[in-house]
C-alpha cells in the first residue's frame, strides 16, 4: 500500500463517518476550528517563521515570500473565514428543483456532497485552514498537499484543525495534509481515481499545467492570474491611478495582482508617466512596448513573451492600443481568464467590455485585487477557477457540491 493509497483509505472511511452530521453541529465544529486556530496561534507564527527562513535561503522573491507569511492578523483573518463559513446556509440537502414526472412519481434535485476532494497548492499557508473548511462545510472530506515551502505552517495549522475534530468525537481524518512534498507522491495522488472524486490545483502556471497533464480524475483549473487593466480615452483621474497602484503593488505574488496595462493612444502621453512615478515608489520594474517606452525612458523595452508573462512579482508590462476593440483583442488573446479590468467615464464600453472578454471576474473602476472568497462574501474560497464547467470565478462552499436526483414513487412500473 502506498503512502497516498493510506491517506485515501482514511478518507474514505472519513467521509462515511461525517455524512449524518447535521448543519448545527457542522457549524458548531466549524466555531471550534476558528477557536482552535486562535489558541494555536503563537504556535503557527513560529513553526511559519522557519519557512520563511528556508524560503529566504532559497532567494525567494519579496512578493512570494509575502504570500507565504503569516503573522497574527493573518492567522484571526484564518480563523474568522473559517467563523464566516459557519454562518452561511448549509450547501447540503438544498432542493435545486422540484417535478411531477411520467405516471405521477415525485422527481427531486438536492444538493449533495463531492465527497473526497484533493487540493494541490502552493506557498499559502491560508489555503490549508480555508479548504479544509469549506470541504467540512461542503459534506466532504479534504486532502491536502501544500508545497514544501510552508510544509511547517501547514503542520501546525493541521494539527489546530485537528484537534478541533477531535474535540466533538468526529473523525480528524476528514482533513488530512500530504507531508510527503515530493512529486512522485503528488503524481499518486492526481491518479487517485479509486478514492479522490475532485482535484483542485492552485498555484502558478506550472503546477496547473502539471496537475492538468497528469490528472486521471476530474480536475477544476484554478488560479493562473494574468490579469490586465484597460484605461480608456475617457477616465476619472481622481482614481485612476490608485487603482492601478493597488492592482498591481499591494500583494503582486497573488493571482488577482494585474500583470499587464494597457492604455489608449490618446492618453498613455499624459498619464503613463504619472502612474510610473507611483509605481517607483513600490520598485515596480515596467516593462514597456516601443510606444509607450518614448514617454517612459527608464522602462525595459518589452519582449512577446512578456504578453503571455503571470510575474507574481513587482513587474508590470505595459502597451498602447488605438482603442476598447484592440485592448479586448489583447486580453482574450493574452488573459488566463481570471480578472480583468476597465477605465472609464463611457458607460457603453463598460458593457461592450463586459459583453465581449472572456473571464471569470470583470471590473469597471475598480481594482482586481477584489477576486476572492472572502471579498464575494463566501467566507472563504478553494481557489478562482478559471474553466467554465461546474464552476467559475472564487469557489465557496456550493461549488464544491454536486447534486442528486429523488424519485418517489407508489408502485410504478415502465
Amino acid at each position: 500500500m502506498t503512502y497516498i493509497e493510506k491517506l485515501c483509505i482514511q478518507a474514505v472511511k472519513a467521509k462515511d463517518s461525517i455524512s449524518g452530521i447535521d448543519s448545527k453541529k457542522k457549524n458548531m465544529i466549524l466555531k471550534t476550528m476558528a477557536k482552535s486556530i486562535l489558541e494555536n496561534l503563537d504556535h503557527i507564527v513560529e513553526e511559519n517563521k522557519k519557512d520563511i527562513k528556508n524560503a529566504h535561503e532559497t532567494n525567494m522573491s519579496s512578493a512570494l515570500i509575502d504570500r507565504l507569511t503569516l503573522n497574527k492578523e493573518r492567522v484571526e483573518a484564518m480563523a474568522e473565514g473559517l467563523v464566516q463559513v459557519s454562518e452561511y446556509e448549509d450547501p447540503i440537502g438544498k432542493v435545486l428543483s422540484q417535478s411531477t414526472i411520467l405516471k405521477g412519481m415525485k422527481l427531486t434535485k438536492i444538493s449533495a456532497p463531492m465527497g473526497v476532494i484533493g487540493i494541490i497548492y502552493e506557498s499559502r499557508p491560508n489555503v490549508t485552514a480555508d479548504a479544509a473548511g469549506l470541504c467540512f462545510k461542503a459534506g466532504s472530506v479534504a486532502i491536502l498537499r501544500g508545497g514544501s515551502d510552508a510544509i511547517n505552517s501547514n503542520k501546525a495549522i493541521i494539527k489546530a484543525l485537528k484537534e478541533a475534530f477531535d474535540a466533538h468525537g468526529v473523525d480528524n481524518n476528514c482533513v488530512q495534509l500530504v507531508e510527503d512534498t515530493s512529486r512522485e507522491v503528488a503524481r499518486d495522488l492526481m491518479r487517485a481515481k479509486k478514492y479522490v472524486d475532485l482535484l483542485v490545483p492552485r498555484g502558478g502556471a506550472k503546477l496547473i499545467e502539471s496537475v492538468m497533464e497528469n490528472a486521471t480524475i476530474p480536475v477544476i483549473e484554478t488560479g493562473t492570474g494574468n490579469c490586465h487593466i484597460y484605461i480608456d480615452e475617457k477616465y476619472d483621474p481622481e482614481y485612476t491611478q490608485a487603482i492601478v497602484e493597488n492592482a498591481k503593488c499591494q500583494r503582486p505574488g497573488v493571482c488577482n495582482a494585474i500583470e499587464t496595462l494597457l492604455v489608449h493612444e490618446k492618453v498613455y502621453e499624459e498619464l503613463l508617466p504619472k502612474i510610473a512615478k507611483d509605481l517607483e515608489k513600490c520598485s515596480v520594474e515596467i516593462r514597456a512596448d516601443e510606444k509607450s517606452k518614448k514617454v517612459l525612458p527608464n522602462a525595459k523595452l518589452a519582449q512577446d513573451s512578456d504578453w503571455e508573462t503571470e510575474y507574481l512579482d513587482y513587474i508590470l508590462a505595459v502597451k498602447v492600443v488605438k482603442n476598447l476593440d484592440e485592448a479586448i483583442e489583447h486580453i482574450n488573446k493574452y488573459g488566463t481568464k481570471h480578472s480583468e479590468g476597465i477605465i472609464t467615464k463611457i458607460d457603453e464600453n463598460i458593457k461592450t467590455f463586459f459583453s465581449r472578454v472572456d473571464a471569470a471576474c470583470l471590473y469597471a473602476n475598480a481594482s482586481t485585487r477584489f477576486t476572492d472568497g472572502g471579498e464575494f462574501g463566501l467566507g472563504a474560497e478553494i481557489g478562482i477557477s478559471t474553466q467554465k464547467l461546474h464552476a467559475r470565478g472564487p469557489m465557496g462552499a456550493n461549488e464544491i457540491t454536486t447534486y442528486k436526483y429523488l424519485i418517489e414513487g407508489d408502485g410504478q412500473i415502465r
